[in-house]
């Protein structure tokens, strides 16, 4: 662990973090990035949610998406978690239309199986690998969509990486990436190179279970739950 980040709370440092994000990407033509942290009724959000789980100091064990969707962490600056689940799950009154989206359906069914909020996030943190996310024409566009994107990316990715687990606790044994397909191969392929854990578990991705596995959703629950605790 590092002793520096212990100094500090989780909360301030996840906050910390994404305050400071200030990306310098050439962006493909019709391509934006998504930065809830630059909204101010976003950021309030996200202020109240991490302070409300986060404000200790004990570690936890990441999770990686691949980048925030407009319905959910686009728009609340908390992954996988909707204006409908940061109001009925997590308890925080937003003014946000409340749009549903369907990977935080999931995630949040997870999250009551494991013992609901307070004990699935005293013991996990939520991230992406790129913790912006990006839109083409006004539709949400993962960060390895684009060729060029990817290879533009890939050095904010390392450093986002880098940066939180200097001022996140965690122990940097085992985390977890959401996606068994190509998100999983280029963390692990990035992990290769820079070292940052000792093993990366991968998950099929929660809006591939609600496209693709819907009428399975127990089963995959409960394989994420299973999978979830072996690093308890």
């Amino acid at each position: 662990m590092n002793t520096a980040a212990e100094k500090i709370t989780q909360s301030n440092a996840i906050l910390n973090f994404y305050k400071s994000l200030s990306p310098n990407l050439q962006l493909p033509p019709g391509v934006q990035i998504m930065n809830p942290f630059a909204d101010a009724a976003s950021w309030q959000l996200t202020e109240t949610f991490y302070n409300k789980f986060y404000n200790d100091h004990h570690p936890r064990t990441f999770i990686f998406g691949i980048n925030p969707g407009r319905f959910g962490g686009g728009v609340t600056g908390i992954p996988f978690t909707d204006p409908v689940r940061l109001k009925e799950e997590c308890g925080i009154h937003n003014e946000l239309p409340m749009k549903a989206e369907l990977s935080s359906h999931f995630i949040y069914a997870v999250i009551a199986a494991y013992g609901g909020p307070e004990a699935f996030y005293h013991d996990f943190f939520i991230t992406a690998l790129s913790p912006l996310g990006f839109t083409k024409n006004g539709t949400n566009l993962n960060y390895y969509d684009d060729a060029a994107l990817l290879k533009d990316s890939e050095p904010f990715i390392v450093q986002c990486i880098k940066e939180q687990l200097k001022t996140i606790v965690t122990t940097r044994d085992v985390c977890y990436c959401l996606g068994e397909g190509t998100n999983f191969k280029i963390f692990q392929r990035l992990n290769a190179k820079h070292s940052f854990f000792k093993e990366i578990i991968p998950l099929p991705h929660p809006r591939w279970v609600m496209q693709y596995r819907r009428k399975k959703i127990p089963e995959f629950v409960d394989l994420y739950v299973k999978k979830l605790r072996r690093s308890m």
